[in-house]
């Protein structure tokens, strides 16, 4: 199965991401703080992350765009619970595979995370 990470400002949502594809056999790294979500994937291969846009330094947006420039083949799914055109646009714009509404129904993040991964 994929090596995944969430990066999410709530614990809480995370570690409920964390559970559900866990049960999918993935395996699921969780982070709240960018920086360090940014260096495990500099330093580990990672087939998909997962990023709210809200974040407490940055947004996800920057936090996309910082790993597709490091890795240009990782796949992103954008979370928000503050959904916009103009993010939703910027996201896609930049390399998101799917970009998702909180709170996420389980089976759509399941099925949005086979989607991703299957490109």
């Amino acid at each position: 199965m994929a090596h995944i990470f969430v990066l999410d400002d709530v614990l809480d949502a995370a570690v409920l991401t964390q559970r559900i594809l866990t049960k999918k056999g993935h395996q699921v790294e969780i982070f709240t703080e960018e920086r360090e979500a940014v260096q495990y994937a500099r330093k580990n291969h990672v087939d998909l992350a997962i990023l709210d846009i809200n974040l407490k330094k940055t947004n996800g947006i920057s936090v996309l765009e910082e790993l597709k420039r490091a890795d240009p083949m990782i796949r992103v799914i954008m979370l928000t619970g503050y959904p916009t055109i103009e993010t939703a646009r910027q996201a896609l714009r930049l390399g998101a595979a799917d970009y998702c509404v909180k709170p996420v129904d389980k089976s759509e993040l399941e099925q949005k995370v086979s989607a991703a991964l299957a490109n």
